[in-house]
């Protein structure tokens, strides 16, 4: 039988579905670190399972430091209207934009493998792969842009 208070920290920790979660503590014998564990396992095998299905839908986030110096436009991508209105979608999109106003990337690859300003023991792969998990839909970045004032790009 799952733990019902274990059953909310988990879910609140993790963001992940209630029912995977009631499948991972029940695996575990209600252990929060071993649920995790194997949270992140069926994660990796959910993204991979998603990975190819067709994102047409999402939205635009843009980013301007507080300095006015520095700017970003974000393109992240999902499966359906409904996700791209999602508070926590919204909210990843604006963190990715101020990721990417932050620090430079010349490639989606090394935006992707980049350190989390907010949470170094994440990076930006790991949000991504965090949201599939929590939305039950593939989620990509679209296309990225970063500016700085006075910079010249070449052309």
């Amino acid at each position: 039988m799952v733990d019902i208070d274990k059953l909310k920290q988990l879910r609140e920790e993790t963001g992940i579905s209630i029912a995977l979660c009631k499948k991972a503590l029940e695996e575990s014998g209600n252990d929060i670190k071993k649920s995790k564990s194997l949270l992140s396992k069926w994660g990796i095998e959910k993204v991979k399972d998603k990975s190819t299905r067709i994102t047409g839908q999402g939205s635009i986030f843009s980013y301007v430091h507080h300095n006015k110096k520095v700017a970003s436009l974000l393109e992240l991508l999902c499966e359906t209207d409904f996700v791209s209105q999602n508070k926590e979608f919204q909210t990843l999109g604006q963190e990715i934009a101020m990721q990417v106003a932050s620090l430079p990337a010349n490639t989606l690859e090394e935006l992707m493998s980049q350190v989390y300003i907010r949470d170094s023991s994440r990076k930006i792969s790991d949000l991504i792969k965090e949201a599939v998990l929590k939305f039950g839909e593939n989620i990509k970045i679209g296309r990225f842009l970063r500016w700085k004032l006075g910079e010249t790009r070449n052309s």
